[in-house]
């Protein structure tokens, strides 16, 4: 199923904030998945399209894939093995489609930048769905983090 970057959140935790990227299709239930600080922030910058001059490392990887003459065509959350989430990249190189083994948090902040479709096996979001109102009371990570240079 398709899906969309909903919102990018903090949730308290006993060990602290912990940033989670909420995932949505068009209907009311949602896929929480909790990330990295650092991952956290460069797929809020990447929803906001903001440069800050000087790449960082996913700005980067687009850079590079760009300049290879790669496009990314989409991200897809295909499996939950052991309660972490596994993503392929879809790339169109000059040589065909590439589908690369990466992280959802990296493969959403890659999405981000380019508007590809990301995708949610069907089994993987049903395993994992809650409600969206779980989330949307939690602090936007942006609220929370300083996202300038």
């Amino acid at each position: 199923m398709e899906v969309d970057i909903d919102a990018v959140r903090v949730a308290m935790t006993d060990e602290g904030p912990v940033p989670v990227v909420v995932l949505a299709p068009d209907d009311d239930g949602v896929l929480p998945i909790f990330i990295g600080f650092e991952e956290a922030v460069s797929i809020a910058r990447g929803m906001e399209a903001e440069d800050i001059g000087r790449p960082l490392t996913h700005d980067l990887t687009l850079d590079l894939v760009e300049e290879l003459g790669g496009r990314v065509t989409r991200v897809v959350v295909s499996a939950l093995e052991d309660s972490t989430y596994i993503a392929d990249l879809h790339i169109d190189t000059p040589r065909g489609e590439a589908e690369v083994d990466a992280r959802p948090s990296d493969s959403l902040a890659l999405a981000a930048r380019t508007n590809a479709p990301i995708e949610v096996a069907d089994d993987v979001f049903a395993s994992g769905r809650r409600d969206r109102e779980e989330f949307d009371e939690l602090q936007d990570i942006q609220e929370v983090a300083e996202l300038g240079p």
